[in-house]
């Protein structure tokens, strides 16, 4: 086993360039997997919380909308925070705080009790989103973000599994306060990993780690960074001129929240991208709240055999998810700069595509292949879609741009289940057991999937000269 596991410790280096970086993509994958992991297992343990608690639906829906809402509360100061203080200190700090939040839910015999855990674990929670995506802009260089959110990404991706591994087989074997101790104790372990082995980098590019090799070493800063800066390089060889009103010439970090507000969202392209991620987190959260009822109603299946399609389905997303990363950087190499717009417009002009014959079908065998295309399309947007942000923001508003696009995502995310059921509901014919109602749903809203691709691919033209912003004003406020 500890060869096997050798084996694949000194490839996954490989394909990340070094160890060092694996450390750092590894840390931070599982920062995403934990909160993942809280979601899933939550969705999962629903029945035995509702045994258990002697909880009513509307008590247990308010489990997860009270703690989205105190995460959307939380996570613009949290934001600002980000911008301004250590963010290592800060991640583990939250991290630690999230833990005991999950250790007392595990000691809860009430409703209330719980619910004042879910909230405390909702505003932690909201630390994961402005703090990755600054520390990850801060290791790596814009070249390959992409690729490396790839790996991240899918740290969330089988976060969710996990979660659903132990608050759905495993807690049957014990309780559901075997998932919650589960969760607060591989969180102890992730606070006390990330405290020590997960170093602050230097702001604005001097803490890249470049991939080891003959000339970089273990992958430290240092050497030829041009041809991992290949789309700053591109815009300075181009001549693209940024937008000249745009240019900051003070230093972001002393803005106010409200004025970098106004001026992240005055960038063009990082609108259309906040809105496509939006929308795309809409979608899956419909999927992930109404799936199961679809395919046990459509395909005739199982609890036993829908729990065997997850691994499958999972394993596509998972391919999709290192797959678009990869693709969008290497294009951009080639000299595709608006690559970062062009291959999540394509994504999910894909996903919405092979989702219809999917649906329409009833034989699983036909569905399977599809679904698994359709899942893989789906999530190879993100990793583009997020290393695309970071181009276009100067390096000291990281923070609070991610906080406003986790804002809404959040926010799309909690309207989902609302919206398909309330389509489903006004769809649906046939009786309880018919899937016209949501298969319907499920239908119209692959309209706004579709549509995703069209804002992003009439978007990608002001793509060049917002990196071109992002790049003068850091260069005028480096010193400031």
């Amino acid at each position: 086993m500890r060869a096997v596991a050798g084996v694949v410790v000194r490839r996954l280096s490989k394909a990340v360039g070094g160890t060092a970086r694996l450390r750092v993509i590894a840390l931070i994958g599982c920062v995403l997997a934990l909160d993942s992991a809280d979601k899933g297992a939550v969705g999962a343990l629903a029945v035995a919380l509702k045994r258990s608690l002697e909880l009513t639906n509307t008590e247990l829906g308010a489990l997860t909308a009270v703690s989205s809402a105190a995460g959307a509360l939380a996570v613009v100061p949290i934001g600002l925070l980000t911008d301004r203080v250590r963010r290592v200190r800060l991640l583990y700090i939250s991290i630690g705080v999230w833990s005991l939040a999950m250790a007392v839910g595990a000691l809860a015999d009430s409703f209330l009790w719980l619910l004042l855990s879910r909230v405390a674990l909702g505003a932690v929670a909201a630390t994961a989103g402005p703090t990755v995506t600054s520390l990850v802009g801060d290791f790596f260089a814009p070249g390959e973000r992409a690729r490396i959110y790839g790996f991240i990404l899918a740290g969330e991706m089988l976060g969710t599994g996990v979660g659903l591994l132990i608050g759905g087989d495993l807690a049957q074997f014990f309780s559901w306060r075997f998932a919650f101790w589960f969760l607060a104790l591989f969180g102890g372990v992730l606070m006390c990993m990330i405290a020590r082995f997960l170093p602050e980098p230097a702001r604005g590019g001097e803490g890249w780690l470049l991939a080891a090799g003959p000339r970089h070493g273990d992958g430290r800063s240092g050497g030829d960074r041009r041809r991992s800066d290949a789309a700053h390089s591109f815009v300075r060889e181009q001549g693209v001129e940024p937008y000249a009103d745009r240019v900051l010439r003070r230093d972001p970090a002393r803005m106010s929240l409200w004025d970098a507000a106004r001026y992240v969202l005055g960038i063009r392209t990082n609108v259309i991208l906040i809105v496509a991620s939006a929308v795309g987190y809409f979608f899956f959260a419909g999927v992930r709240g109404f799936g199961v009822i679809f395919v046990d109603r459509q395909y005739g299946l199982g609890p036993a055999a829908i729990t065997g399609l997850v691994p499958l389905i999972g394993a596509g997303a998972l391919a999709g998810v290192l797959t678009g990363g990869r693709l969008a950087d290497h294009l951009i190499r080639r000299g595709h700069l608006s690559a970062r717009m062009i291959v999540p417009a394509l994504a999910y002009l894909a996903a919405a595509a092979f989702f219809v014959p999917a649906l329409l079908t009833s034989s699983l065998t036909t569905a399977l292949p599809v679904l698994l295309i359709a899942g893989a399309a789906l999530a190879a947007a993100n990793p583009p879609l997020d290393a695309a942000r970071l181009d276009v923001v100067h390096f000291r508003l990281w923070g609070r741009a991610e906080s406003i696009r986790t804002l809404l995502r959040t926010g799309a995310e909690a309207t989902a289940p609302i919206s398909f059921g309330l389509l489903a509901d006004v769809l649906g014919t046939g009786g309880p057991r018919s899937a016209h109602g949501v298969l319907y749903a499920f239908l119209i809203m692959l309209l706004p999937l579709a549509a995703n691709a069209v804002l992003l691919l009439r978007g990608r033209r002001a793509y060049p000269r917002d990196v071109a912003t992002a790049v003068a004003s850091e260069r005028l406020t480096r010193g400031t």
